[in-house]
């Protein structure tokens, strides 16, 4: 009880030291907000009758604009809370309680691999886990970004939508073992990232998770240089708007990105395109996101990291089926082994890191996979 109050005394100082020290920033954001939608307004209409008409637009997109700079702020204290709040209290003495099973001692085969939605410790135990991770030339640790690499390289071979003589795009690969290891499977490989004067690369940039040259995803260890060469090649991409010559592709794929694109809706509106835009009928795409297991009614809407409640991947797949696309059944793991219940906090000390606190939140991966309309 006393802990709990302590970290309550240290949050609620943290969060009024924020607020004081941020307040200044959340007006300068506002007013270059306000500023940047005067001046994308058409000023020689706002000097005659126009303006009556362009008011209520005008008034739209200022208060557009300020909830966006408003949940930037949001998204940065919470961020801030937790990081100062981990760096004031133990770091984690329990992990050294903590029994993290060897993957290759503890190989299970009961339940189907990979047949869950959602980053499950099964998964890790299972012989094929073990086979695709040296495909892909990953470390045997229990990491939701290896899951979800893996997750991707298994429904991509399992469709039959990776292997020679196939096409394969990825949105936003940073520094992926993805496009090395389809190389080396015989698929022609666009990889792409944010193109570099976006506000999301940059952060990228910073934790070494962003591509802007092709060198940045030749992995000596899965493949070799020439068939890299041969076989993949590199763009910049906004995942917003993409090329409209990005097409006849039989797969693609992101990995934990388009919930960086600003919204939810925004996210969404992306999986729709990149099987709309880039997918051969019959083509697939495989997506992983963040998803929120502790609530399906409160979430983050906005910012740079939003969080997929149940009710929108189900939103999601409601209207993909309804444009004529097959998606695979969607369900959210039992999580029935130990580590299942584990939420690593900040500062993130993996192994494991199957679950996060993330912005107030529990959050895992989360996978679909769809099929395009023949």
């Amino acid at each position: 009880m006393l802990h709990f109050l302590w970290r309550r005394f240290v949050a609620d100082r943290l969060v009024a030291s924020l607020l004081a020290r941020m307040a200044p920033e959340l007006n300068s954001r506002i007013s270059a907000a306000v500023v940047a939608q005067l001046g994308a307004m058409p000023t020689k209409h706002l000097a005659s009758d126009w303006s009556q008409r362009l008011e209520p637009e005008l008034d739209a997109r200022i208060e557009a604009a300020i909830a966006v700079q408003c949940a930037l702020i949001r998204s940065e204290m919470i961020e801030t809370v937790q990081s100062k709040l981990s760096a004031a209290t133990p770091q984690k003495p329990w992990k050294a309680n903590l029994f993290i099973p060897s993957i290759e001692l503890h190989a299970r085969v009961e339940e189907p691999f990979m047949g869950y939605s959602t980053c499950s410790a099964s998964d890790f135990l299972h012989p094929e886990f073990r086979r695709l991770s040296k495909v892909l030339g990953l470390p045997l640790t229990f990491h939701r970004k290896y899951w979800e690499w893996v997750f991707i390289l298994h429904h991509g071979l399992r469709t039959g939508a990776i292997g020679p003589g196939k096409r394969a795009l990825g949105f936003a690969v940073g520094a992926e073992p993805l496009p090395a290891a389809f190389a080396r499977l015989g698929t022609k490989v666009l990889a792409t990232d944010a193109p570099t004067e976006i506000g999301v690369a940059k952060g990228w940039q910073k934790g070494g998770q962003h591509a802007a040259l092709l060198e940045d995803l030749y992995h000596a260890d899965i493949v070799d240089r020439s068939t890299f060469d041969n076989m993949v090649t590199f763009l910049p991409c906004d995942m917003t708007r993409i090329p409209q010559d990005f097409t006849d592709y039989d797969f693609c794929w992101s990995s934990c990105s388009f919930e960086h694109l600003g919204t939810l809706a925004t996210g969404i509106d992306f999986v729709v395109e990149s099987l709309e835009k880039t997918l051969s009928p019959g083509g697939v795409a495989c997506h992983t996101t963040e998803f929120n297991l502790s609530s399906d009614q409160d979430t983050i809407e906005e910012g740079p990291t939003v969080l997929y409640r149940r009710q929108d991947i189900l939103r999601l797949i409601d209207l993909l089926e309804q444009r004529g696309h097959a998606v695979e059944p969607f369900s959210i793991a039992p999580d029935t082994h130990i580590l299942d219940g584990f939420v690593d906090t900040p500062p993130y000390e993996a192994p494991p890191h199957l679950k996060l606190q993330l912005l107030g939140y529990v959050s895992t991966s989360v996978g679909l996979v769809i099929r395009r309309k023949a």
